[in-house]
């Protein structure tokens, strides 16, 4: 079983939300900063969010500042990416993963991913 499984995502038009979400069956989550990555075609693997484990700050590029909401539900053992205002550019694959630290750059465990398309 994948440590992380997504889940949430289709597709939305221009304008529209979604709600990703991305259960953590065993790992504990009191030890891991979960982030958001996204890959879209053709493109790198990037950043989109995360939040901290230690201190519950999130975490934000620049992209998807004030559109995008993480939040974490440890008695659910989820973690939430909530996405308001999408764009054509925000079609992608969507990862979680489970790190040491937000600004950390090792990510040991992954989910399979989530497929968001944004389109009229």
């Amino acid at each position: 079983q994948s440590p992380l499984v997504e889940s949430g995502g289709g597709l939305a038009q221009p304008g529209e939300s979604l709600r990703l979400s991305c259960v953590v069956p065993t790992l504990n989550l009191d030890y891991y900063a979960i982030g958001w990555f996204r890959q879209a075609p053709g493109k790198e693997r990037e950043g989109v969010s995360c939040i901290s484990n230690v201190s519950g700050q999130s975490h934000y590029a620049d992209s998807v500042k004030g559109r995008f909401t993480i939040s974490r539900d440890n008695a659910k053992r989820t973690v939430y990416l909530q996405m308001t205002s999408l764009k054509p550019e925000d079609t992608a694959v969507y990862y979680c993963a489970a790190g040491d630290a937000c600004a950390g750059h090792v990510w040991p465990h992954w989910g399979q991913g989530t497929e968001v398309t944004v389109s009229s």
